[in-house]
């Protein structure tokens, strides 16, 4: 089994990296991973304004749902691959978001295996998902937050992860700009992911997703 997985972000890509050979044997099925700058809007009548190199994923999800239906369709019946869509549902309503993913593939001639993930509320909800992990990371972790924290909530989800572990808090680290708040956020995910156990997760999206990859094989 091959695996084609898209995210909208170099932190989710970093995180995604070290987790998924914890969950698919690597020996036997391979993966690859590619990060968009940020997530976009789906384009009204599917049809993308935004040039292909500016990488926002749903602005791009038409073109690259018919593209890798297109290039699915052309590998030997034997090579089996699958479309992991992997992105923040923010403050999105979940099922009405679901449903107009979807509804592109509809409009694929050739539809590739899909399936839709969500990080709820963001990607650092997979994280804060385990608590022992962030505490290997970074032992003087405040544990008031991580503890008052409820799983997959919409909170501002990176920003309590940063007032857990970051001097100062969101706050400090806002006030550094966004470039800041990205390099610490894939800093976060080279720190914690390898100590998170795939298996234990108390967050219920990532669980959704790790279930995904193992129903896929």
């Amino acid at each position: 089994m091959h695996f084609e997985i898209l995210i909208e972000d170099q932190s989710g890509k970093t995180m995604l990296e070290i987790i998924v050979p914890k969950i698919i044997d690597i020996k036997e099925d391979t993966f690859k991973i590619k990060s968009y700058k940020g997530i976009g809007h789906i384009p009204k009548n599917l049809k993308s304004k935004s040039e292909a190199q500016k990488r926002i994923l749903l602005d791009q999800l038409p073109r690259l749902l018919k593209g890798y239906g297109k290039t699915f369709s052309a590998y030997p019946k034997t090579y089996k691959a699958v479309l992991i869509i992997v992105t923040d549902l923010d403050d999105r309503p979940l099922e009405k978001f679901k449903n107009q993913l979807f509804e592109i593939l509809k409009y694929c001639d050739q539809k590739p295996a899909t399936h839709f993930c969500f990080a709820i509320e963001e990607g650092e909800a997979w994280i804060l998902g385990d608590i022992t992990a962030i505490k290997t990371a970074y032992p003087k972790a405040k544990d008031l937050i991580l503890n008052n924290y409820i799983n997959d909530s919409i909170c501002g989800t990176w920003e309590t992860l940063a007032d857990a572990i970051y001097p100062g808090g969101h706050k400090a680290l806002k006030n550094k700009g966004w470039q800041a708040v990205g390099e610490a956020k894939n800093n976060w995910a080279k720190k914690i992911s390898p100590n998170m156990d795939i298996d234990n997760n108390k967050s219920p999206s990532f669980s959704y997703f790790r279930n995904t990859l193992k129903k896929a094989l």
